[in-house]
């Protein structure tokens, strides 16, 4: 019973450790789209421009700044009640009842439509960056799958060599077969986890046996050797096709220095600075149904959002014209300064006479009203809403019609690599089994080599031809979480 105890916790144990093994690993691209999402300037910036259009909530909230009037007279005015000194005024206006509400609503439906360009911003970037490391990931998987290649050139060099030298040809049949036999059909990481500039080295160059020519002159070139079989012409083909592809390694080494300088100007960073590549790029599965994607579409694409908020916009505009056309309302006071005046003339000498001035300071109560009564002006303003408001659903349908049609292509073009994996993945396996028994047939009976090497062709562009279409299942993965918005690798 205890035994069995230690069995379960045991496998319980390991099952969590190969869970958490593997969402670590899938957590490698997401730790990098948040660096991206932090660090990537043009986001930064959107996200400045949002910020700023916050800012427009409070300015177009406030009352305009009241008015203040100061006058001061160089000569006293001679009142009645005095001799005035100064006229101070003060005078606050107040839009028409709900103005600033509206304009508050319009401002902040600008500022969610400016939030939406910023998501939508981030929505490429972390496409690109996704693509970009897909694409450093299929140049690395190549890489590897031409050294494989190599290698199981380099032995059926050698097994050709053996026979063109009337040599055993055991040994180097079971290298070749084993070298076939090792090359993989997934595609997956290889050994170096992380890449960096000048950080992955072109292909060591190996020294290879001449083929020997001594005692059987030019007439070795397609002839028998000692009765052996072999013949010279199948060394030198298969040197020609290995030095070939090493040429290409070399080139898809070169290839690796801007892809890695774009990856991480996408993310902010130097140029320079190494990329871990640890996920392990398996096929992947459709979960949900083409309409439970449309639906999230349509629910939180932030195109479609940000159009609809300015729609949103424009209506109240309109709402703001409808209220510039109504007046506006001050309300003040008038203040004015009086010093005493003294008596002049006599009395009972007609207009010659002005009594004393008490010099009181006086405040007036005072009311304005604008007369908004230039109608055009603010009939084109509504006019200009509706059509801004109509070129905005407008805009709207036309992207949600656009995406929903990239929604379509981008889920059949998914489920076309999920036919095309399984289909590579078998002839991959076949070819391989047919390499296998070509090589072990060539080294017993002599069989064409044109054939052997006409195989040992369609098995490389089989397996390049299954890791361009795991590749392009995830880029299409990319492409699908661009359009539904998502910003994280989880399955869909």
């Amino acid at each position: 019973m205890m035994k069995a105890k230690n069995i379960i916790y045991i496998t319980i144990l390991s099952l969590v450790f190969t869970i958490s093994h593997g969402r670590v690993k899938a957590q490698v691209l997401d730790t990098y789209l948040v660096e991206a999402g932090e660090n990537n300037p043009e986001v930064r910036a959107t996200f400045s421009q949002y910020m700023a259009a916050m800012e427009r909530v409070p300015q177009v909230g406030s009352l305009p700044d009241p008015e203040l009037t100061m006058g001061v007279f160089l000569r006293p005015m001679e009142r009645l009640m005095g001799n005035q000194r100064a006229d101070i005024s003060l005078m606050q206006m107040f839009p028409w009842f709900g103005m600033l509400r509206t304009q508050r609503d319009e401002a902040s439906l600008m500022a969610q439509a400016s939030y939406e360009r910023f998501r939508e911003s981030k929505n490429q970037l972390y496409y690109q960056v996704k693509s970009t490391y897909y694409s450093l990931h299929q140049l690395q998987n190549e890489i590897e799958i031409m050294q494989q290649n190599l290698d199981i050139l380099r032995s059926m060099e050698r097994l050709a060599l053996v026979r063109y030298q009337g040599g055993g040809t055991g040994e180097a049949a079971s290298s070749a077969s084993g070298a076939v036999r090792s090359a993989g059909t997934g595609v997956s990481s290889p050994g170096a986890s992380s890449m960096a500039m000048g950080g992955a080295s072109s292909p060591a160059p190996t020294t290879r046996q001449s083929p020997p020519t001594g005692g059987t002159g030019m007439g070795g070139m397609g002839a028998g050797a000692g009765g052996s079989g072999g013949k010279l012409t199948d060394v030198l083909r298969i040197q020609i096709q290995i030095k070939a592809m090493e040429s290409q390694l070399a080139t898809l080494a070169d290839r690796k220095t801007p892809l890695i300088t774009r990856f991480n100007y996408l993310l902010g960073r130097p140029k320079d600075q190494h990329i871990d590549l640890e996920n392990n790029l398996q096929p992947r599965a459709l979960v949900y149904d083409e309409e439970s994607y449309i639906d999230s579409l349509l629910l939180d694409n932030p195109m479609l959002k940000m159009y609809e908020a300015e729609a949103q916009a424009y209506t109240i505009q309109g709402e703001m014209a409808k209220l510039e056309g109504r007046p506006m309302i001050g309300v003040g006071l008038n203040y004015m300064v009086f010093s005493p005046r003294g008596e002049n003339g006599m009395p009972g000498m007609g207009m010659e006479y002005m009594p004393a001035g008490m010099g009181n300071n006086m405040v007036m109560p005072m009311v304005s009203l604008s007369l908004p009564i230039y109608r055009k002006r603010y009939k084109a303003m509504q006019t200009e809403s509706r059509y801004n408001r109509e070129a905005m659903e407008l805009q709207r349908e036309n992207a949600a019609n656009s995406l929903i049609t990239q929604l379509d292509e981008t889920i059949n073009e998914i489920r076309d690599t999920e036919r095309k994996v399984r289909l590579y993945e078998e002839q991959v396996r076949l070819t391989q089994q047919t390499l296998d028994l070509m090589i072990t047939s060539y080294a017993s009976e002599g069989s064409s080599f044109e054939e052997l090497l006409s195989v040992q062709r369609e098995l490389l562009d089989y397996r390049l031809e299954l890791l361009n279409t795991i590749i392009g299942q995830y880029e299409a993965y990319a492409m699908l979480d661009m359009v539904l918005a998502r910003n994280v690798n989880e399955d869909i």
